[in-house]
């Protein structure tokens, strides 16, 4: 046992402020001013969309509004996501080294693997399934996501241990072919909960033990409890206020399908949906002006995609395709989690086939 992993529970908090916690841990880890951390995290009633999302496209805003559902976007990307004190968030920030340098997608079945080997220690037949869930019978317990941000690996996941399924329909648009892949009529079927499964919720600390010692197990790592710091709370109040919890940032991706003039195209691959908006210049309509590239996608770190967006303003459309390729080539691998060059084409060459959409 070479390295040690504190643990932390910071307690119910509004969503927003989780996720600008969650940032403020990335940047002391960078900064080596924490150790490697495991933090326990609850969500007051909150419908969360991943980085790359088109918030309204997502989530049945009035729905929300109606319930007293708030609404953040996280820093990984994935998919919406809906999140209450009846399930148990987690997040592990830490050295890359402590997964021996592995890839996004070596790093993702080493934490699913382990996080379902512990909570099977409750009862249960956790196991792993690709890309980033956890399942038991084929419904899914627990979704998780991450990315390297330099040396330092953000990942998460949530474990559902009580939940009203209904809510989930009514706060989430969980988009067709999704359900269609699982051939289910609606998300309700695809999820189960350890209240289901156990005939009633497992204290909150039990779980939260099985996961660790499951973590700890697979990282041979020791663990100690701590609590957040001052230098945390400070930076992750910072975070909310400047960005994380502003309309403005998470509202950052919305209506991206209704602007007048944009092509839209997507691609449903195995590393999940790659939507393309595009809006074309010139003459001939030939040339890109700007690109917006939006779904449930894993990448690392996100502001890849930001970067691929700016770099494609002004490419000739006959260029797009080997201009994307070229992109991705010059990525540094293992930052992909089944998701590629091929499937932003893709979907780019399909919004540019598409009609425009038509000013209301």
């Amino acid at each position: 046992m070479t390295s040690q992993i504190r643990v932390i529970d910071t307690g119910l908090r509004e969503g927003r402020k989780n996720i600008a916690f969650d940032q403020a841990m990335v940047t002391l880890r960078q900064q080596g001013l924490i150790p490697d951390t495991l933090r326990f995290i609850h969500f007051q009633p909150t419908a969360l969309v991943g980085r790359h999302q088109d918030l309204g496209l997502e989530l049945n805003l009035d729905a929300c509004a109606e319930a007293g559902v708030g609404t953040a976007r996280r820093m990984t990307g994935g998919g919406a996501i809906y999140l209450d004190p009846g399930q148990l968030g987690w997040a592990l920030v830490c050295s890359r080294t402590l997964f021996d340098g592995g890839d996004l997608g070596t790093v993702t079945r080493r934490i699913c693997e382990a996080a379902a080997a512990g909570l099977s220690t409750l009862g249960i037949d956790a196991r792993y399934r690709p890309r980033n869930d956890i399942e038991v019978g084929g419904r899914k317990i627990s979704g998780t996501g991450g990315y390297f941000e330099g040396d330092v690996l953000m990942f998460q996941g949530t474990v559902l241990v009580d939940l009203d399924p209904a809510m989930i329909g009514r706060v989430l648009n969980v988009p067709k072919a999704k359900l269609t892949r699982h051939a289910l009529d609606d998300a309700a079927q695809r999820i189960t909960t350890l209240a289901a499964l156990l005939g009633a919720p497992p204290p909150l600390a039990e779980v939260q033990e099985a996961l660790a010692k499951g973590l700890a197990e697979e990282l041979d790592a020791g663990l100690f409890s701590d609590l957040p710091t001052a230098q945390e709370e400070a930076l992750a109040q910072s975070a909310y206020e400047q960005e994380i919890g502003t309309d403005e940032f998470v509202l950052e991706i919305d209506g991206a399908d209704r602007i007048a003039g944009i092509r839209v195209g997507h691609h449903l691959g195995p590393g999940g949906l790659v939507r393309a908006h595009i809006r074309l210049d010139g003459p001939r309509g030939d040339r890109v002006r700007e690109i917006l590239f939006t779904g449930d996608y894993f990448v690392t770190p996100p502001r890849v995609v930001f970067d691929l967006e700016a770099a494609l303003r002004q490419s000739p459309t006959s260029a797009l395709p080997q201009a994307i390729r070229t992109y991705f080539d010059s990525l540094p691998a293992g930052g992909m989690l089944s998701i590629g060059a091929e499937d932003f084409i893709a979907a780019a060459e399909a919004a540019i086939a598409a009609e425009p959409v038509d000013a209301e």
